[in-house]
């Protein structure tokens, strides 16, 4: 169990696997935190692609997931999702992160990508409690990968905090699966 799952502190922005994901809103026009940072260091090829996007199809609903160039980065590709706004757990935020997740690696698996890099999707700006997330998220990773296994799936954190919080999910998490 998590054996191809990797967790480490960084910048989402400099991974080298194939694809990182971009925790996006739904105009896909870029924004703060990650999103920023993804359109900053990638450059103007990203927007464009995005504006495409939303063209053809109009804003990104909450969970969904679309793929584009990763312009001037490392990776090949971002692939970009809408997390949920937490408010408060009521309006079905854990199965919209669920989502947002499966639907990032359903993307991956469709385009021939076997190394995904993740940020902590909506635990920023759109304040999901980072504990929860982090269960969802690996937990929906882990159940992912037992049926479509993929060569990494990476978790880039911002902070030392929010490592160890994942590595702490992430050992509680094999302890139960014994």
């Amino acid at each position: 169990m998590y054996e191809n799952i990797t967790l480490i502190q960084g910048d989402i922005t400099a991974q080298d696997t194939q694809a990182i994901v971009n925790a996006a809103n739904s105009s896909l026009m870029g924004g703060g935190g990650v999103d920023g940072a993804i359109h900053r260091v990638g450059g103007p090829a990203i927007l464009a692609e995005c504006k495409q996007i939303v063209a053809r199809q109009g804003r990104l609903p909450t969970g969904q997931a679309v793929i584009t160039t990763a312009g001037n980065m490392k990776a090949r590709y971002v692939i970009h999702t809408v997390g949920p706004v937490w408010h408060g757990g009521d309006r079905d935020e854990d199965e919209l992160l669920r989502n947002a997740y499966r639907n990032s690696l359903q993307v991956a698996l469709d385009n021939n990508i076997s190394t995904v890099s993740f940020p902590s999707i909506s635990t920023g700006a759109y304040r999901f409690p980072i504990e929860r997330a982090a269960r969802i998220a690996l937990q929906t990773v882990n159940e992912f990968l037992q049926q479509h296994p993929l060569e990494e799936v990476r978790f880039v954190l911002f902070s030392a905090s929010d490592l160890e919080c994942y590595r702490s999910i992430v050992h509680h998490l094999s302890r139960r699966d014994v």
